[in-house]
């Protein structure tokens, strides 16, 4: 008999930089439904229960109705992963039992034999930011996405965002990336 083979695991790895801000997406599992704004009442529970619990701060975020964008400051950085899980958990224990149902029932064996919802994307994606240049523009980045995705014309206008508190304390002009006025001279 040869050497048993494993199979390819990835081998995830965290940084962790104490008193660094971190950068995180989380995706919905079927990107296509809008749970996020549809539930943001539930969302936003599920922040606040989890910073009881894991204390956190949030500098920046952008909700989108299949994803978000969080920048984070946890009290104790080796806490991010269990903050994020801790979110996910209570935003999917929040939602209609018939809803949690129809999203079991739409993912896969593997998913179903690790106890997955069905509600979120299995994994989220995380960088921890080392500079201010770098957190400048990781909170435009966020503040930007619902631009870039069309969902608003102008970042002032998505009110599932972090953007008005940035203006109202002078980081953003009001009309910030608003290029409704630029007149095209093509």
């Amino acid at each position: 008999m040869g050497p048993t083979k494993k199979k390819n695991m990835p081998n995830f790895r965290r940084v962790y930089v104490e008193n660094s801000y971190v950068f995180i997406t989380v995706l919905l599992n079927n990107r296509k439904r809008t749970l996020l704004t549809d539930y943001i009442k539930n969302l936003r529970a599920a922040f606040k229960h989890t910073q009881n619990i894991e204390p956190f701060g949030i500098h920046a975020i952008a909700i989108m109705p299949e994803h978000f964008h969080l920048i984070l400051k946890p009290d104790d950085i080796h806490a991010y992963s269990k903050i994020i899980s801790l979110i996910k958990r209570e935003f999917t224990k929040s939602l209609p039992q018939e809803l949690r149902q129809q999203l079991q029932s739409e993912i896969s064996a593997s998913k179903i034999k690790k106890h997955e919802s069905g509600v979120w994307h299995r994994r989220f994606y995380e960088k921890t930011i080392t500079t201010q240049t770098e957190l400048n523009h990781i909170t435009d980045y966020v503040h930007f996405n619902p631009v870039k995705h069309g969902l608003v014309e102008r970042a002032k206008d998505w009110e599932y965002s972090s953007f008005r508190k940035f203006v109202k304390h002078g980081f953003y002009d009001e009309d910030w990336c608003d290029f409704s006025q630029i007149e095209d001279f093509g």
